[in-house]
Protein backbone atom coordinates (compact mmCIF):
# COMPACT_ATOMS: atom_id res chain seq x y z
CA UNK A 1 0.00 0.00 0.00
CA UNK A 2 1.21 3.87 -1.02
CA UNK A 3 0.19 6.63 0.27
CA UNK A 4 1.50 10.37 -0.68
CA UNK A 5 0.98 12.82 1.54
CA UNK A 6 1.53 17.04 0.82
CA UNK A 7 2.23 18.99 3.63
CA UNK A 8 2.21 22.47 3.32
CA UNK A 9 4.50 24.07 6.41
CA UNK A 10 6.43 22.95 9.55
CA UNK A 11 3.31 22.78 11.50
CA UNK A 12 1.74 19.95 9.39
CA UNK A 13 5.11 17.92 9.32
CA UNK A 14 4.39 17.68 13.09
CA UNK A 15 1.09 16.99 13.23
CA UNK A 16 1.49 14.46 10.64
CA UNK A 17 4.70 12.97 12.95
CA UNK A 18 2.50 13.33 15.59
CA UNK A 19 -0.58 11.39 14.99
CA UNK A 20 2.20 8.47 12.56
CA UNK A 21 3.78 8.50 16.58
CA UNK A 22 0.24 7.54 17.86
CA UNK A 23 -0.46 4.65 15.53
CA UNK A 24 2.86 2.52 16.09
CA UNK A 25 3.22 -0.55 17.98
CA UNK A 26 5.97 -2.40 19.75
CA UNK A 27 8.81 -3.35 16.82
CA UNK A 28 7.33 -0.79 14.44
CA UNK A 29 10.25 0.01 12.12
CA UNK A 30 9.90 2.88 9.79
CA UNK A 31 13.00 3.92 7.44
CA UNK A 32 13.31 7.61 5.98
CA UNK A 33 14.22 8.31 2.79
CA UNK A 34 15.27 11.74 1.76
CA UNK A 35 18.22 14.39 1.24
CA UNK A 36 20.09 16.94 3.85
CA UNK A 37 17.68 19.47 5.02
CA UNK A 38 14.69 17.21 4.10
CA UNK A 39 13.21 16.90 7.42
CA UNK A 40 13.92 13.62 9.02
CA UNK A 41 15.28 14.74 11.92
CA UNK A 42 12.31 16.81 12.83
CA UNK A 43 9.97 14.41 11.76
CA UNK A 44 11.42 12.13 13.99
CA UNK A 45 11.30 14.44 16.87
CA UNK A 46 7.28 15.06 16.11
CA UNK A 47 7.15 11.27 15.52
CA UNK A 48 8.63 11.07 19.65
CA UNK A 49 6.39 13.60 20.91
CA UNK A 50 3.20 11.03 19.13
CA UNK A 51 5.04 8.59 21.48
CA UNK A 52 4.72 10.96 24.31
CA UNK A 53 8.35 11.76 24.74
CA UNK A 54 9.70 12.48 28.07
CA UNK A 55 11.45 15.49 26.40
CA UNK A 56 11.00 16.19 22.35
CA UNK A 57 13.54 19.10 22.66
CA UNK A 58 16.22 16.42 23.07
CA UNK A 59 15.48 14.58 20.35
CA UNK A 60 18.53 15.28 17.92
CA UNK A 61 20.46 13.89 14.46
CA UNK A 62 22.47 10.62 15.76
CA UNK A 63 24.72 11.23 12.98
CA UNK A 64 27.93 11.10 15.37
CA UNK A 65 26.74 8.42 17.53
CA UNK A 66 24.86 6.49 14.79
CA UNK A 67 22.07 5.67 17.71
CA UNK A 68 19.92 7.83 20.06
CA UNK A 69 17.51 6.05 22.49
CA UNK A 70 14.72 7.99 24.31
CA UNK A 71 12.58 6.41 26.66
CA UNK A 72 8.57 6.94 25.61
CA UNK A 73 5.01 5.20 25.67
CA UNK A 74 7.51 2.65 23.73
CA UNK A 75 11.41 2.90 23.84
CA UNK A 76 12.57 5.07 20.83
CA UNK A 77 15.66 3.92 18.91
CA UNK A 78 16.47 6.23 16.50
CA UNK A 79 19.70 5.34 13.98
CA UNK A 80 21.62 7.62 11.42
CA UNK A 81 22.87 5.30 8.94
CA UNK A 82 24.37 8.22 6.74
CA UNK A 83 27.99 8.05 8.36
CA UNK A 84 27.92 3.76 7.80
CA UNK A 85 29.69 2.14 4.90
CA UNK A 86 26.89 0.19 4.41
CA UNK A 87 24.34 -2.43 5.63
CA UNK A 88 27.11 -4.69 7.05
CA UNK A 89 28.22 -1.92 9.10
CA UNK A 90 25.03 -0.87 10.42
CA UNK A 91 23.89 -4.93 11.16
CA UNK A 92 27.09 -5.21 13.36
CA UNK A 93 25.57 -2.43 15.21
CA UNK A 94 22.74 -4.80 16.30
CA UNK A 95 20.23 -3.70 14.43
CA UNK A 96 18.72 -6.57 14.23
CA UNK A 97 18.01 -6.83 17.98
CA UNK A 98 16.57 -3.41 17.99
CA UNK A 99 14.42 -4.54 15.18
CA UNK A 100 13.09 -7.77 16.93
CA UNK A 101 12.41 -5.90 20.56
CA UNK A 102 9.40 -3.75 21.73
CA UNK A 103 10.47 -0.70 21.12
CA UNK A 104 10.40 1.55 17.93
CA UNK A 105 12.77 1.73 15.52
CA UNK A 106 13.39 5.18 13.21
CA UNK A 107 15.94 4.96 10.38
CA UNK A 108 17.64 7.83 8.77
CA UNK A 109 19.42 7.22 5.67
CA UNK A 110 17.75 3.99 5.14
CA UNK A 111 18.12 4.03 1.13
CA UNK A 112 21.71 3.42 2.50
CA UNK A 113 21.31 0.06 4.48
CA UNK A 114 18.84 -1.10 2.74
CA UNK A 115 19.83 -4.89 2.75
CA UNK A 116 19.75 -4.51 6.56
CA UNK A 117 16.45 -3.79 6.67
CA UNK A 118 13.37 -6.34 7.81
CA UNK A 119 10.87 -7.38 5.25
CA UNK A 120 8.31 -5.31 7.06
CA UNK A 121 8.23 -2.28 7.86
CA UNK A 122 6.94 1.56 6.97
CA UNK A 123 9.05 3.66 4.32
CA UNK A 124 9.01 7.01 4.02
CA UNK A 125 10.31 9.15 1.15
CA UNK A 126 10.37 12.75 2.04
CA UNK A 127 10.96 15.42 -1.20
CA UNK A 128 11.29 18.87 -0.25
CA UNK A 129 8.98 20.76 -2.91
CA UNK A 130 9.86 24.59 -1.49
CA UNK A 131 11.21 26.00 1.59
CA UNK A 132 8.49 24.92 3.67
CA UNK A 133 6.52 22.53 1.78
CA UNK A 134 7.10 18.88 1.71
CA UNK A 135 5.97 15.64 -0.42
CA UNK A 136 5.72 12.22 1.70
CA UNK A 137 5.53 9.48 -0.44
CA UNK A 138 4.54 6.40 2.58
CA UNK A 139 5.06 2.72 2.07
CA UNK A 140 3.74 0.09 3.71
CA UNK A 141 5.52 -3.69 4.30
CA UNK A 142 3.71 -6.00 5.28
CA UNK A 143 -0.13 -6.19 6.96
CA UNK A 144 0.53 -4.73 10.49
CA UNK A 145 1.90 -1.38 8.51
CA UNK A 146 -0.86 -1.86 5.95
CA UNK A 147 -3.33 -1.58 8.57
CA UNK A 148 -1.19 1.40 9.81
CA UNK A 149 -1.13 3.47 7.18
CA UNK A 150 -4.84 2.83 6.68
CA UNK A 151 -5.51 4.12 10.14
CA UNK A 152 -2.97 7.50 9.06
CA UNK A 153 -5.10 7.82 6.19
CA UNK A 154 -8.58 7.89 7.90
CA UNK A 155 -7.55 10.36 10.32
Amino acid sequence: MNLTIDVPNLQATESLGRRLGELLFPGSVIALIGPLGAGKTHLVRAIAEGLDVRNPAAVNSPTFVLIQEYPARLPIYHFDAYRLSGSREFAELGTQEYFEGDGVCLVEWADRVAEAMPGEHLRIEIHPVDENRRRFDVTALGSRYVALLSSLSTS
